[in-house]
């Protein structure tokens, strides 16, 4: 049996808040479109740390030879466990293959933070384990997979702040629908308002016609 360790540290220009928001908001992305499925399993808050269950299915993109010898498959399927803390300011993703687990484990941990001097930012931290066994090759085929790892981490990282531009447009997208109707509900109001003032003085004008006392004659 044979282990292979990946790490990477990568620092985002952007407070932790909004960084975790578009963690949960990475998938679909167009720059990993290997992703094809998120699927929430569990979800609940205890100690007021939110915790998630999700199931991964995604394409590995492996050669066929590859496939062979992980069943034929090129279709995978992970669990996936994370959790936020508000309180801690700390996110916490652990991913498990359950695909071809009796020949490969890939257990994957992904941690946000706020950066130690500079809070308008943000620190991730990854780590893969993978682990084959009972294949030959092995050391080959491990050194495979942590390469189409880091590869997807750094689609990943790009995926990151492609949401949080999406998001960031979609607010600035609000504000401006907000000031529109803000300006249309001004607009029609000073409109019912000089409405309403020229019906008044209409009726004001029309008043005072009707109250005009008639000249008589005498008989």
């Amino acid at each position: 049996m044979d282990m292979k360790i990946w790490t990477s540290e990568h620092i985002f220009n952007h407070p932790w808040e909004k960084v975790v928001e578009a963690a949960w908001r990475k998938y679909p992305n167009p720059m990993n479109p290997a992703v094809i499925g998120i699927d929430v399993v569990d979800r609940k808050v205890s100690e007021g740390v939110l915790l998630t269950k999700r199931l991964i299915t995604s394409k590995w993109g492996l050669p066929s030879w590859a496939q062979t010898i992980l069943g034929g498959t090129n279709i995978f399927y992970a669990k996936e466990c994370s959790s936020v803390d508000p309180k801690a300011r700390i996110m916490e993703m652990k991913t498990h293959n359950l695909t071809a687990g009796s020949i490969i484990a890939i257990d994957e941990t992904l941690s946000y933070e706020p950066h130690p001097e500079d809070p308008g930012k943000t620190k991730l931290k990854q780590e893969a384990v993978v682990t084959v066994k009972g294949i030959p090759l092995s050391s080959y085929f491990e050194g495979l997979v942590t390469t189409n790892i880091s590869h997807n981490a750094n689609k990943g990282r790009q995926a990151i702040e492609w949401v949080i531009e999406k998001i960031e447009t979609e607010v600035e997208d609000l504000k401006t629908t907000a000031i529109k109707s803000i300006d249309e509900i001004t607009l029609n109001a000073k409109k019912s308002m000089d409405d309403l003032s020229s019906a008044a003085k209409k009726s004001f004008e029309d008043f005072q016609i009707g109250s005009t006392p008639s000249s008589k004659k005498c008989p």
